[in-house]
Parts: C-alpha cells; structure tokens; sequence
C-alpha cells in the first residue's frame, strides 16, 4: 500500500494514530508502530519530563518510526522541542498556532513536520509555511476543532483541489471503509484518533472507554466556541455549560466553569461527571476495546474488501 504518506514516514500503511491528550502515551504510540502504522505521542498533556520519559519507553518498545503531536500554545514549547531534538525524535506534528513559528527551525534538525488544520485556508498558509504534510480535520472529531464546522466529506476534496503537498484526512474515520472512502477523496492517508482511544493500549481511564463504546449518535456536541471550539460527550459538565450559556456569559465566566485540569479529570482519571470527556461523533460506530494490533488489522482488511467491491460494481 505504498504511496506519498507511506514514503514520507517509512510505515507500512497509511494511517496515523492521532497524538491525544490524556490518551495517547508510549504504550499506544509503541503499539501503533509496531502494528505498521504512525504512532505520535501526545505532549499536550505532559510536563516536559513526563514527555521525555515516554518519548524514551515508546524508543525501548519500538524500532519502528514514530513520532510526536505538539500543540504550539503549549506554554512549555520551547522546552518541549528541545527534548524532541535531544532525543532523537523525527516525526512532528504540530496544531493550534502558527506553522511558520516552528517548521523551519525543525526541519533544519531534519525534522518532518506535519501541520493540523481545519479549513483550506489555514492548509494554504501551512504548506505556504514549508510544511512536509497536512492533516486537514473535519468537525467530527473529537477534542479541539475549527471553528467553521466544515465535515471532512466536504473538506477533503477542498483541500486536495489547492494542495500540493500530502494530505492526511481525519475526523469521523475508524473503518477501513471510511479510509477508503477518504482517499477516494483526494486524502494520502487518513489520521484516527476515536478509535484508539478505545483501545487496550491506550492511556484512557477504562471508565471513559467504557463511555466511547457506549456513546450513540448525538452523544457529543461542539461547543465553547468563545474559547477554544471542542467536542465534548454530553454529561454533567456538559448541562452545567449549557445551563451557564442560558445567561449570555463572558468568555471570562465560561474560563471559570472550565476551570484547570478538567479534562485531565474525565479521560485521564475516570470522573464521569464534572470531567471533560472529548471524543469524536464516529464513537457511535466504536463497540469494543481492542489491541491495537487489531484495530489496525480490521481496518486494512475492510479497506481491501471494500476496494474490491468498488471495482466490481
């Protein structure tokens, strides 16, 4: 299954495991690589020598390529992406700010970077940034999103039409069908964060799995837009906001609602009520936790089969 996303990270099938907070440490990212696709460790939810620590145990678990996703409003970056080059990393994937702030001085470390963006407008400024690839993500996902609720069925296409450079497609995909169905679309390789979470890997409280595979279409919602827009399954925390956006509040009185360390509350540590739980629409799709190995293994066989029938229709 070679092609441009294959060459660009040396993997067998192109798929990217997405760097999530509070999901995705050494052990998915380790899994994910051993199992022929990108694994990317999330650092947006570690302090600087956490990262390290599992930049170092995914190294020890995989000889594979793998690679880290940085959120560039991370107040730490500088640190962060020092430990990145000190250690060896190879791969990044940087979102939520400027790519021109970071992409040449990582590059010239020979660094690949990959740039996250919702909208073909920001896809433009990235590759115009000299960026090696772009994730393009539709508003189905999970966790922080565009602002433009713009899907990655209309998406893709969009962004394939002015784009040159590889195109990963994320958002709403956890099949091997939906992978197909993106790359029909222009996409080189598609980015799955959802599905992972789900997974017996992944760094995920086993209550919040539980809460994926349960979830049903309607389950989760975009919202705090003022801030920053983020998919949130509907529980306690979620009714106390929309009950505070009854009051037209200020974007000062929805910080204080949030508050520090939710989300660390509800994916990390299992609280089900007042912690923020983000996860993508696709969790309607997701029924089980499985190994990663299998995952992946299901997807690329559905891929295949799904191509097949194409052909003959």
């Amino acid at each position: 299954m070679a092609n441009r996303i294959t060459s660009l990270f040396n993997i067998k099938y192109p798929i990217i495991q997405a760097g999530m907070i509070w999901n995705s440490g050494w052990k998915l990212a380790s899994a994910s690589s051993n199992s022929g696709i990108l694994g990317l460790i999330g650092a947006g939810s570690m302090y600087p020598d956490v990262f390290r620590e599992h930049i170092q145990k995914c190294k020890a678990a995989t000889d594979k390529p793998f690679g880290v996703n940085v959120p560039m409003l991370y107040p730490n970056v500088q640190e962060i992406m020092d430990i990145i080059v000190e250690e060896g990393v190879k791969i990044v994937f940087t979102s939520a700010g400027n790519p021109k702030t970071w992409t040449k001085w990582l590059q010239d470390k020979g660094i690949t970077v990959v740039h996250v963006v919702s909208s073909v407008k920001f896809a433009l400024k990235a590759q115009e940034a000299g960026v090696d690839a772009i994730v393009a993500e539709g508003f189905e996902a999970g966790g922080h999103n565009g602002r433009d609720e713009t899907t990655t069925l209309t998406l893709i296409p969009m962004v394939k039409e002015q784009l040159e450079i590889p195109l990963i497609a994320a958002g709403g995909i956890a099949t091997g069908k939906a992978m197909l169905a993106c790359m029909i679309l222009g996409a080189d390789g598609v980015q799955v964060g959802s599905r992972f979470v789900a997974s017996e890997e992944s760094s995920a409280h086993q209550a919040f799995k539980q809460v994926v595979v349960d979830a049903k279409e309607g389950d989760t919602q975009l919202t705090l837009k003022e801030l920053a827009p983020v998919r949130l399954v509907k529980n306690k925390f979620y009714n106390d906001l929309q009950e505070l956006y009854k009051t037209s509040p200020t974007s000062e009185q929805l910080k204080e609602l949030l508050g520090r360390a939710r989300a660390k509350r509800g994916m990390f540590e299992g609280d089900l009520e007042d912690g923020e739980l983000e996860i993508g629409q696709i969790a309607g799709l997701i029924h089980d936790v499985k190994p990663v190995a299998k995952i992946v293994e299901d997807m690329i066989s559905e891929f295949e089969d799904a191509k097949k029938s194409l052909i003959t229709l």
